[in-house]
């Protein structure tokens, strides 16, 4: 801080005798200022050695000029030397005697060179050359060069005119000049080049330097002598204040003044403003001419002029000035025996409380953008995220919040993009009561065309009603709503429409009543980001539920409605979709000829649609292979190969989406045989209780999944008791993320363990004790409880290889039928068992056997042991035979053949109704 005037520094303990001595030789009264230890001073250059470097540079750059300009002049004078020396040697040597004679001798070299070479060193040149018209050297002072082609420019010569040109040769820069040697006639019978490196021609210049460089080594030593006596001049009119102490006072003046953000006012004892920054001239508007004049006449506010005047200490006091609030700190300055008066700081505190006003608006603002970010959206459900972003901007942004959806998005359809929504339905309500009169949950609301509403959802803008009650064109949406809304205390609203990839969703409104404050622009700025995030996660959740509800129409398609009906098994099933969506699991229950039941569950690694059509395509194959009536091991295996050529197509089609595998375990039931064959491509076994409720999981060689195998599966045979449950599954009901799959396979156990109970309560039981709760995979269920036909629903006889037995089997067939009542079906089944009794005696082998059982159906089955199968036709008019099988397929309802281990079996099937 400046020194005040007839004011001089407290002094010192050391100085106060008067000893100049004493205090180092600082004048009396100056304080020495201990050092910390341990720190470093910081080394300011004084004034006079500023004044010397200064001096010092301007010697340097005039010497440097000087230099400059000599080196110039030298290389000037240089060049213009060398010129003028060329060209009078290379002259001087053209025009001497006997030069046209030595031209036209027969060995011009002979006679030049000598002359040459003694010129060449007489005159101080470097080289004379002599040329013929065509640029030939007949001299050189390299003897190797003479007879080779001049280097340079001699064409103008030939023509009388004298060539001067620079050039870097072997010797470095050089000048050369060519010149004409002419004939008593006026002809040019020839050219002489003379040439002389620049680096041997001296000039004055250079003799000039020494002279330059003493001369400013002169002027720096009078430099020097001027500063050191500038030097001791300031230090005796500065008292002894080094540089340091004197930089340090003017950057702490400088700070209080200028760095900071707060007024400073020093005012006198007399009250004079003393000094005052620039801030505190713009606080309290003070005049271009304050510093000097009395406080009480720069035209100050009582209040903040009171404080100044006061003689008081003040701290942190908020005074009225002008439109500003400004709190003022004012410290007295002789409390410690300094000047009197005081020091006085001033904040604007109207600014600050502003800028504190706007970060924290600015702060919730983002808070409420965050968590919208964070909470909006977290489901893939239209309702629960309009019901979130309803949720998170009550009370924080409005006190009411509705949100109005197109009916279609509700449905998860596509609106029609550019078309305004004609109707929709309140998809979410909140608010800070529920008294308000607006219309619930679930209410369709039709859009007045006429209304504000209608043109926003047309054009897409939103649109603000600071003061409802001035404003008439929202009540034509309800006239009666609307005067229950304004009634309830509903003053201002914010109308945002729900536009996300260009297409309309619905609309956002946001209501503020009594108490709060009303919208402004800016809070349309802050709706506008609210809605657009949510119109995103709706559009989102629209088109999850559109495409999750065609996958799972999809599945739920391919999947089997209704089981068939037969009387080998009562069967009972449970299919649950994984959290994720659709899978590729399913079952089949599957009838074939002879009472027996086919039974499959399989599962296509993966979600989605893919799976799920995938899983549709196999299932229909094993429909397909099914009526082939193949054993397992060889349906798998035709199966395995219709998964690999899948999976080669969808390799083709896009590389790196091909299938990534299925499993699936097919067994077939045979009631009469109380016998089960089953075999497994990748499937988890099955589990199997008996009567008494004991459960096994037999041994199944359990071959690798679809599109893998590389050898034939392999089959299994087990025999059941009457009551027994056979339990087929998938892996998501056994093995997910918290288990593997054999403490899986111990739950299943302990499930299906007990009292015997039906199939539909197994199903209900088992996924009671074992369903996760989020199911991560699909889960299918198959239970089915064993049952065995009566041994006289069945009748078996023998049949010799001789055509006379067809009529003794005729007849006992014929007797059966009349033990079982069906005598109206003999006389059909008699035509059908001799057509397939002969066919089998003469073109199969034996042994012959014929089976009746009697089911829902009359199943006849012909059995030998030929693999011949026969096939159907159409005779011609002069043919003797081929018309059997046609009356078998005419007369039977269902016909086949079926490949035994030991030959085949031609079966028929009859209604018995």
């Amino acid at each position: 801080m400046a020194r005040n005037p007839g004011r001089s520094w407290a002094p010192s303990a050391s100085g106060a005798t008067g000893d100049a001595g004493s205090s180092g030789g600082r004048p009396h009264g100056r304080q020495e200022l201990p050092r910390a230890k341990g720190s470093r001073p910081v080394r300011h250059r004084s004034v006079a050695g500023q004044v010397f470097a200064l001096q010092v540079l301007i010697v340097l750059l005039l010497v440097g000029a000087a230099v400059a300009a000599l080196v110039v002049q030298s290389h000037n004078d240089a060049d213009r030397e060398a010129r003028n020396r060329s060209v009078a040697v290379a002259q001087a040597f053209a025009n001497s005697p006997g030069m046209v004679d030595a031209l036209r001798s027969p060995d011009p070299t002979a006679v030049l060179q000598p002359k040459a070479q003694s010129a060449r060193v007489s005159s101080g040149v470097d080289f004379i050359v002599v040329l013929n018209n065509q640029g030939i050297r007949y001299t050189h002072p390299n003897p190797a060069r003479i007879g080779q082609k001049f280097v340079g420019i001699y064409e103008p010569a030939l023509h009388g005119q004298v060539v001067t040109q620079h050039l870097t040769g072997t010797l470095g820069p050089l000048v050369q000049a060519v010149v004409p040697v002419y004939a008593p006639d006026g002809s040019v019978v020839g050219l002489v080049s003379a040439g002389v490196t620049l680096s041997n021609v001296s000039t004055a210049s250079e003799r000039q330097l020494p002279v330059v460089l003493g001369s400013a080594a002169g002027a720096i030593g009078l430099a020097t002598l001027g500063t050191a006596l500038i030097s001791r001049r300031l230090r005796r009119q500065t008292h002894g204040l080094g540089p340091a102490e004197m930089t340090r006072m003017y950057e702490h003046h400088a700070a209080v003044l200028h760095a900071v953000r707060e007024g400073v006012m020093i005012v006198g004892g007399d009250g004079e403003l003393l000094l005052c920054n620039d801030e505190a001239r713009r606080l309290l508007d003070l005049p271009p001419d304050a510093e000097g004049r009395p406080v009480t006449e720069l035209g100050l506010e009582p209040a903040p002029l009171e404080l100044l005047t006061a003689n008081r200490r003040v701290t942190d006091e908020v005074v009225l000035a002008g439109e500003r609030l400004l709190a003022v700190n004012v410290r007295l300055t002789d409390q410690a025996g300094g000047p009197p008066g005081c020091v006085a700081t001033l904040r604007d505190s109207t600014e600050l409380l502003a800028l504190t006003g706007r970060a924290e608006g600015a702060q919730r603002r983002l808070r409420l953008l965050y968590d919208a970010g964070v909470t909006v959206g977290s489901s893939l459900d239209v309702t629960r995220t309009a019901e979130e972003l309803a949720q998170v901007s009550v009370p924080r942004f409005a006190d009411f919040v509705t949100v109005d959806l197109g009916e279609q998005v509700h449905l998860g359809e596509e609106p029609q993009p550019g078309v305004s929504l004609g109707r929709m339905r309140r998809a979410a309500l909140a608010g800070i009561s529920t008294e308000a009169p607006f219309y619930p949950v679930g209410t369709v609301l039709d859009v007045v065309p006429t209304a504000p509403l209608a043109g926003a959802l047309h054009s897409g803008a939103p649109g603000l009603e600071p003061r409802l009650a001035e404003a008439h064109g929202w009540r034509e949406q309800d006239p009666e709503r609307s005067e229950l809304v304004l009634a309830y205390g509903v003053h201002s609203l914010l109308r945002v429409p729900l536009r996300a990839r260009g297409v309309l969703l619905g609309v956002a409104r946001f209501w503020r009543s009594e108490g709060s404050e009303p919208f402004e622009p800016e809070d349309l700025v802050l709706a506008e980001e609210l809605v657009a995030h949510a119109a995103v996660c709706i559009d989102n959740a629209r088109r999850y539920t559109r495409e999750h509800a065609m996958a799972v129409t999809l599945q739920h398609s391919l999947l089997p409605r209704s089981l068939p009906p037969q009387s080998a098994l009562e069967v009972a099933h449970r299919y649950l979709p994984a959290q994720a969506g659709v899978g590729g699991d399913w079952f089949d229950v599957i009838p074939l000829p002879g009472t027996r039941v086919a039974l499959v569950v399989g599962d296509v690694v993966g979600h989605g649609l893919h799976a799920a059509a995938t899983m549709g395509r196999l299932r229909t194959a094993i429909h397909n292979f099914s009526t082939l009536d193949l054993p397992p091991d060889e349906l798998l295996g035709h199966l395995d190969e219709l998964v690999s050529r899948i999976d080669q197509d969808e390799a083709a089609f896009s590389e790196g989406s091909g299938l990534a595998g299925a499993t699936c375990l097919y067994a077939i039931y045979d009631p009469v045989a109380r016998r089960c064959t089953l075999a497994s491509a990748g499937h988890p076994p099955p589990a199997v209780v008996d009567p008494q409720g004991g459960v096994v999981f037999p041994e199944l060689p359990t071959g690798p999944p679809l599109g893998l195998a590389v050898l034939p599966f392999e089959t299994v045979e087990l025999e059941l008791a009457e009551g027994s449950r056979l339990v087929l599954y998938t892996d998501g009901l056994v093995e997910d993320r918290e288990r593997d799959i054999d403490e899986g396979l111990a739950q299943l156990r302990a499930a299906l363990g007990g009292p015997p109970r039906t199939p539909e309560q197994t199903c209900a039981d088992v996924l009671g004790a074992m369903l996760p709760a989020h199911p991560q995979d699909d889960i299918a269920l198959l239970v089915a409880q064993t049952r065995v036909l009566a041994p006289d629903q069945v009748a078996e006889w023998d049949v010799p290889a001789d055509p006379a037995a067809v009529r003794t089997v005729r007849a006992q067939v014929a007797a059966r039928l009349s033990e079982w009542g069906l005598d109206e079906a003999a006389f059909v089944t008699e035509l059908i068992l001799s057509e397939l009794v002969t066919n089998a005696i003469r073109y199969g082998s034996a042994p012959i056997r014929v089976r009746l059982l009697r089911d829902r159906t009359l199943i006849c089955e012909v059995s030998d042991g030929s693999s011949t199968s026969p096939h159907l036709r159409y005779a011609a008019t002069e043919d003797e035979g081929g018309r059997g099988l046609f009356l078998v397929a005419q007369f039977a309802e269902r016909w086949g053949t079926r490949y035994t281990a030991t030959g085949k079996v031609i079966w028929t099937e009859q209604p018995l109704e």
